[in-house]
């Protein structure tokens, strides 16, 4: 983690939200961590992550509860290092998420995921019976942090996110699209999300050393490691994203702007959990469902934007990332946006 690594402050708000009543006391437990306390009322405005790890500590530490009290029942300190310990022991990704999903149920009450595979897609879906909407915002977002977090550190790399919904509504951050990728929608009918199942077919390649390791630094591993703003792999999304797809670098193109050689861009990007392939196949679907989304640009120009030479294999292509056609896409989601909210 790096000094100049950080979140939006509205990643805080499910650890702070049991003591939204005891002003006093979350003032004093924010400057104990280094966190200007007048952020708060700016979801957007940026927290070191080394504060946002110290506060994540002292909360569970405080609260005797590693979910904040955003469950009924709650997770005592402990029990999300005993579930890490039983996920290395599964030799895949599929058994291992299964198993997380179902020890997660063993202590939360109010939060219940499940993983569906459905051909070439996989999906996890979240049922929630919260007390209150803050409690159902902030406790899905925190749930769905923490399983595809723990997918990317038990297979060692980014597991790229097709499409996340969320049931609730809340501004959009500069986080999203690395946390969330680029086909995120808020205010929808259920929260779930998606990605290629044959990611699932991955080996765990953690054992007991590296859990140690992991559980030391896991606050700002679950937020940033793979999903870092500062790390060469989102350089080269940025890159991407603000050129046209003709005018995208070779890899050793790439490199010579970075003052690094090939085969040190490949060693980073690997180390990052990616390869320059892959985030060229990230960008291409961002602009894909931004285009969309968005725009009333024909199917056959964002095809041409994106680099397919015929719509058909356009068509194709966009049918395996969401199960449906660029047409049917557009029409089910265009228009719809998410609304700014205030912590609760």
């Amino acid at each position: 983690m790096r000094e100049t690594d950080s979140v939006a402050v509205y990643f805080v708000y499910p650890m702070i939200h049991a003591l939204r009543e005891q002003p006093a006391r979350l003032r004093a437990l924010l400057e104990q961590v280094g966190i200007d306390p007048v952020l708060m009322d700016q979801p957007a405005a940026r927290v070191p992550a080394t504060a946002f790890a110290a506060l994540w500590l002292a909360q569970i530490r405080d609260l005797n509860d590693e979910f904040f009290q955003l469950d009924s029942h709650g997770m005592p300190p402990g029990a999300f290092a005993l579930i890490c310990r039983a996920l290395i022991q599964e030799p895949t990704l599929e058994k291992a998420m299964r198993q997380c999903l179902a020890n997660f149920s063993l202590f939360l009450h109010d939060f219940r995921g499940t993983l569906t595979v459905r051909g070439k897609r996989a999906v996890i879906g979240l049922q929630t019976q919260a007390h209150s909407i803050e409690q159902a915002r902030y406790g899905e977002e925190t749930f769905m942090v923490l399983m595809i977090s723990l997918l990317c550190w038990l297979g060692g790399r980014r597991i790229p996110i097709d499409r996340a919904d969320f049931r609730h509504q809340r501004l959009s951050l500069s986080d999203d699209s690395l946390l969330w990728g680029a086909n995120l929608t808020l205010g929808a009918e259920r929260t779930e999300i998606e990605f290629d199942s044959r990611l699932l077919q991955l080996p765990v390649v953690q054992d007991l050393a590296l859990l140690k390791a992991f559980l030391r630094s896991a606050p700002q591993w679950l937020v940033i490691r793979f999903r870092n703003q500062q790390g060469l792999a989102s350089q080269l999304y940025q890159r991407l994203r603000s050129s046209h797809y003709g005018e995208w670098p070779t890899l050793d193109a790439f490199a010579l702007e970075q003052h690094l050689s090939p085969s040190t861009v490949r060693r980073k990007l690997t180390r990052e959990g990616c390869s320059f392939q892959e985030i060229k196949d990230e960008v291409r679907r961002a602009v894909a469902f931004e285009q969309l989304r968005q725009t009333r640009t024909s199917i056959t120009g964002i095809a041409e934007q994106i680099g397919f030479q015929e719509p058909s294999a356009f068509h194709r292509a966009f049918k395996k990332w969401t199960g449906e056609s660029p047409g049917q896409y557009r029409l089910r989601l265009q228009g719809r946006a998410g609304v700014g909210v205030k912590p609760g």
